[in-house]
């Protein structure tokens, strides 16, 4: 019997291994190929995008906030991994009412993003990979601490028209703060607020960090981003364009994207 908690705080349990996984968060789809456990995969969402090559043919079962679930219900799933932030809640009650397993993920920290993969391990049945994966992380997240002597202001937008960016308690924002920066809204009173480019420049930024998702910033959007030429990160150059996977993605890229991303703000 394997019986693990959650991150709502419920107990999990299954007789054995799943041999049947539905994913809905890309980064943890990700991760149970890491682990090991690809072939139990019979699921996906539209956006699970790696492993690319052993996804081409699995199923889509809809998006992230519009998962199909009696499609979910049809491939016979022992377990389903769902997210706080990327899922809806009416999917996760709608997804248990039918009897199925869910697995609900949140991880506001890197710390909880070590212990999360040392459980899906453990979930998995994959727990030798799984406690490796943790260590991994776990040893770069030391090591980055190690090397932060000071912080930057940062600046770093998920989304524009509206612009949104990160708040305090998000997991972004500990990456972000782990790899020596200082999310300038930290103090917001909500997790992703929206903002105005006055109230950026007003906060003098001395890095801007624009990740490729959920919204995809590239060299196109910096004239929008003119209204923040008397910022120390304009002027300085100190505008980056990201791999959004290396800030928001916990799972096996999690120790590499803290780390270039240390190496970006130093």
């Amino acid at each position: 019997m394997i019986r693990i908690p959650d991150d709502s705080g419920r107990i999990v349990s299954l007789e054995e291994p799943p041999r049947r996984i539905v994913s809905l968060v890309p980064s943890l789809t990700e991760t149970l190929f890491s682990l090991g456990c690809g072939d139990a995969v019979v699921g996906v969402t539209r956006f699970c995008e790696e492993p690319a090559a052993a996804l081409a043919q699995r199923p889509k079962i809809g998006g992230t906030k519009n998962p199909d679930c009696e499609a979910i219900a049809r491939l016979r799933p022992d377990l389903i991994l769902v997210n706080v932030d990327e899922n809806r809640r009416e999917d996760f009650v709608r997804l248990e009412g039918m009897g199925l397993n869910v697995f609900v993920t949140f991880p506001a920290t890197l710390d909880d993003a070590v212990g999360l993969l040392r459980r899906l391990g453990q979930l998995t049945g994959c727990v030798a990979r799984g406690q490796a994966l943790a260590d991994e992380l776990a040893e770069a997240v030391a090591e980055v601490r190690r090397r932060v002597h000071a912080r930057q202001r940062v600046f770093c937008p998920i989304w524009k028209n509206p612009w949104i960016t990160v708040g305090g308690g998000t997991y972004v924002d500990d990456v972000l703060w782990t790899a020596g920066g200082a999310n300038i809204f930290r103090d917001s009173a909500t997790p992703y607020p929206r903002i105005e480019l006055a109230q950026v420049t007003a906060r003098q930024p001395e890095a801007i960090v624009l990740p490729d998702e959920p919204y995809r910033f590239s060299r196109r959007d910096l004239p929008d981003l003119g209204a923040l030429d008397e910022t120390p990160a304009w002027k300085r150059n100190r505008v980056h364009f990201v791999d959004g996977k290396m800030l928001s993605w916990y799972g096996p890229r999690a120790a590499v994207g803290v780390r270039a991303l240390a190496s970006l703000l130093s």
